[in-house]
Order: C-alpha cells, then sequence, then structure tokens
C-alpha cells in the first residue's frame, strides 16, 4: 500500500513538474510565428535565401534582449552561420553547444501536393519543405531561448546557438566556424537538434527515444569511364556507357562487411524486443550473438536497418554521352557511401575501384570528415530522459547510430562530443525527410518547446 501511494506520488510530481515546462500560449505562438517565416524562405540550394533567413533570426534574437556582441552573422560563399550566445555565471562548467542547420534540399511545387514553402496545417500536421529537417529545431531553440531571456532565465553556463548554412550540402559554413572562429564555439560538448529523435507506433504510441551518439560517415564518388565514341551506326563493344552499367551492375552484387559497435548493440537489444516484426527478432538475435549471418541478411534486407550494420555504397546518379547519333565518349555515375564509424573513406574507395576495374577513374566529389562515437555521459543521458519523459513519461532511452550525415560529424572530428537529441517524435510512415510532402505533427513540434526547456534546465540551471 505505502509502495503505491509513492508511486502515486511520485507520478503527481512528474506531472507538475511536465506542467510547469509547457509552454505558455504566447511561448507556442510565438514558436509558430518564427516557424512559419523560416519554413516559407526557400533556403535550398535554388532558392538561396539562407543569408537572409539567418538575418531575420539574428534580429529575433537582438529584439529579444541578446546584446549585439552575443549575436554573431557569419557570411561563409553563398550561405551564412549564425552564432548565439546566452551567457552564463560560469559556475556549470564550459559551454554547451545547441546545433541546427537553416538550409534544405530542393523542393518544387509541381512534384508536391501543397506548396513546399507555405507552412500548412492540416489534418494535425505542419506541411512543408524543412518541417522536419532540420527548421523546427531551429524553431524550438529559438523560442526557447527568447523565453528564457524574457522571463529572467541565467544558466550555470553558456550556452551557444549554432544555426549552419550548408549542412545538406557541402558543410562550409560548419567547417569555416571550427577553423576561423573556434573561439566562437569552443564547447565542452554540443547538442543537435538533426540527429536523434522518437519513434512513435503506427497507432501513434511512443515506443523509444535514439540518443544519437555515433554518425556515419557520408562520401560520394564520381565513377567515370571514357571511351575515343566514333559514329553510332559502328558501334564497338568498347562503349563508356556499357562499362559504367556493368559497374552498376557488379556493385548492386556488393556487400560491404557486416560490423557493429556498443551503440549498435546496445540499440538493437533495445529496440529489437519491442519491434514486433522478423527485423525486430533479428535484432534481438544479434544483440546476443554480434555478426550473427541469419539476423545480418534479415536485417540488411531492410532499408531502414541495414545501415546499421555495413557501409553501404549505391549508385544515385548517371551521365553520359554527348548526341543521340554518336558512341559516348564519358559516361559516369555518382556513388554516395555511408560509411560505418572506425572505416577510412581510402578503404571505401579502394575497395570501389577493385569492383569497377582498373580502366575505371574513380574521384571523391569533395573532402569529407570521419570521426568516431562520442562518449556516453552520465548528465547527458539523464538530462535526456527528464526532458523525454516530461512529454513521455517511462519511455525507454537508447544511444543510437544515424546512418545519416549531419554537422555532428565536423564537430566530433574537432574533439566536441556531440550527441543527437532532437525534440520530435515520428511514426516511420511520417518519416518525409528530404522526400515529397515533409511533414512534422503539431503536438510533437510543441512538445519540443517543452523538450528543449527542460533539457536546457537540466543541464545548464542553478542547482
Amino acid at each position: 500500500m505505502r509502495l503505491t501511494v509513492l508511486a502515486v506520488v511520485a507520478s503527481v510530481l512528474c506531472s507538475l513538474s511536465a506542467l510547469a515546462a509547457a509552454p505558455s500560449a504566447e511561448e507556442k505562438a510565438q514558436a509558430r510565428e518564427i516557424y512559419q517565416t523560416i519554413v516559407e524562405m526557400d533556403t535550398s540550394p535554388e532558392g538561396g535565401k539562407t543569408p537572409e533567413m539567418a538575418k531575420y533570426l539574428a534580429k529575433q534574437f537582438r529584439d529579444g534582449g541578446f546584446a549585439a556582441d552575443d549575436v554573431h552573422l557569419i557570411g561563409v560563399d553563398q550561405t551564412a552561420a549564425l552564432v548565439v550566445r546566452y551567457r552564463g555565471d560560469g559556475s556549470g562548467g564550459k559551454p554547451i553547444l545547441l546545433l541546427a542547420h537553416m538550409d534544405v534540399v530542393p523542393a518544387h511545387r509541381n512534384d508536391w501536393e501543397r506548396d513546399p514553402f507555405k507552412l500548412i496545417e492540416e489534418k494535425g500536421y505542419f506541411f512543408g519543405r524543412g518541417t522536419e529537417d532540420n527548421k523546427s529545431g531551429i524553431a524550438a531553440l529559438t523560442a526557447t531561448f527568447l523565453s528564457l531571456k524574457k522571463e529572467g532565465f541565467k544558466p550555470s553556463r553558456d550556452l551557444v546557438i549554432v544555426f549552419s548554412g550548408d549542412e545538406e550540402t557541402s558543410g562550409i559554413s560548419t567547417r569555416k566556424l571550427l577553423s576561423d572562429h573556434r573561439a566562437l564555439i569552443e564547447a565542452e560538448y554540443a547538442l543537435n537538434t538533426d540527429a536523434g529523435g522518437g519513434q512513435l507506433s503506427e497507432a501513434g504510441k511512443p515506443v523509444v527515444y535514439g540518443l544519437q551518439t555515433a554518425e556515419k560517415t557520408f562520401a560520394s564518388f564520381l565513377l567515370t569511364a571514357t571511351n575515343p565514341g566514333g559514329h553510332s551506326s559502328a558501334p564497338r563493344k568498347e562503349n563508356a556507357i556499357f562499362d559504367v552499367a556493368d559497374v552498376v551492375a557488379r556493385l548492386r552484387q556488393h556487400s560491404f562487411p557486416v560490423m557493429w559497435n556498443d551503440t549498435t548493440i546496445a540499440a538493437f537489444r533495445a529496440t529489437g524486443p519491442i519491434t514486433k516484426t522478423k527485423v525486430g527478432a533479428a535484432m534481438t538475435r544479434f544483440a546476443r550473438r554480434p555478426g550473427d549471418k541469419r539476423a545480418a541478411a534479415v536485417i540488411s534486407a531492410d532499408p531502414f536497418s541495414v545501415g546499421q550494420i555495413r557501409t553501404t555504397c549505391i549508385p544515385t546518379m548517371l551521365a553520359g554521352g554527348h548526341a543521340d547519333n554518336a558512341l559516348p565518349q564519358r559516361a559516369s555515375v555518382t556513388v554516395n557511401c555511408r560509411i560505418f564509424p572506425g572505416v577510412k573513406i581510402e578503404q571505401v574507395q579502394a575497395v570501389l575501384q577493385r569492383i569497377a576495374g582498373k580502366n575505371i577513374e574513380i574521384a571523391p566529389l569533395d573532402t569529407y570528415w570521419s570521426s568516431d562515437a562520442s562518449p556516453l555521459r552520465k548528465d547527458v543521458v539523464a538530462a535526456v530522459t527528464k526532458a523525454v519523459h516530461a512529454n513521455y513519461p517511462g519511455v525507454r532511452i537508447v544511444p543510437s547510430m544515424s546512418a545519416g550525415a549531419t554537422d555532428g560529424v565536423f564537430y566530433r572530428s574537432s574533439g566536441i562530443a556531440t550527441y543527437g537529441v532532437s525534440e520530435l517524435f515520428i511514426k516511420d510512415s511520417d518519416s518525409y525527410a528530404h522526400g515529397l510532402n515533409e511533414r512534422v505533427s503539431v503536438d510533437s513540434f510543441y512538445n519540443g518547446l517543452t523538450h528543449w526547456r527542460v533539457l536546457l534546465g537540466e543541464l545548464a540551471g542553478k542547482k
């Protein structure tokens, strides 16, 4: 009986704590206004409005009481980055970075059911390009900073927002910050809105929350075949397009070795039993016996899970020929790889060269960075747990590795441990980042305000 009473009291206290952290109507309205404004700015490389968005956000911070010297708008080539410092008293240690990116991938009106650059609220969702990736995080962090500032909150350590401008392409804005403006962003660790996050069942029930501690390396390579060409009326077996097609066929049959680390095993151990499919059962077996071949085969057949146990390389773009009546002098295929942590980019390039053969030229499309996993911090895990439970009581927190790439790779490579702690909970069937009709549930967006308020309070509030 006493235990039951204590449990009820604890539940009430937890509810009261969550209620105290719930956003006010004013904060929600402010967050929605910011969200709408930035979603409706086409910050894709085609739209080019990232500098405009950075200026808009900088003005919000200055108008919200942040000193001009603490709001840094940094132009980088055709884009921009924004760094905002919320000054603390220093009693809590070194600063914490809070990461998000302003740019989005392109979206074309003819392809979408709705205008991708209008925030449309419909059937419990916010629709628009960037609603998930990553303008929800930007709106939530901005609104939380402004609300806390207005309330007179004084953190125990500096909190530093870093909004990058080209995460979806080259990442130059982040690299420039680390190389040329390191003093602005020096920190003990970083929290990234663009990674991690919660999973909802198709019935809308919270299932698990992934705390991202690692991510795979992003690298793209151009594989090119050349040929003297000639008239199409005199075909030869030597043909640049045939050569590239052969490479693509061989690549389709290739599988990189099965791999694992502490993060992926912990994630499989936690999510396997609650994933009521054959993939979930395979995850459980793999966690018990890392490297299990039958389990690996099932996991590898699932596009959402294969990246957790292998490096993957897949063709994404083709080009070739110069006239419809001429033999092609050149043909190429772009191959995008997501490389398992700890595997060097050069190793993967060497494998691709073996697959392609000596007559195919291979070159990386950019300079790419790789990083190892960040160590789990008890304080971060505890704070994330409290933030998640403020909205979704009892949900299990598990470390996760992202198969995609974020700005986090640059920070980890530079010695700043980085943790993906997105505020969003999403169904698998609702995840349309980079795709058509991108959307986020309205409830998840507003719950994100509670998430960040609790998280920052735990990590930078006065004890």
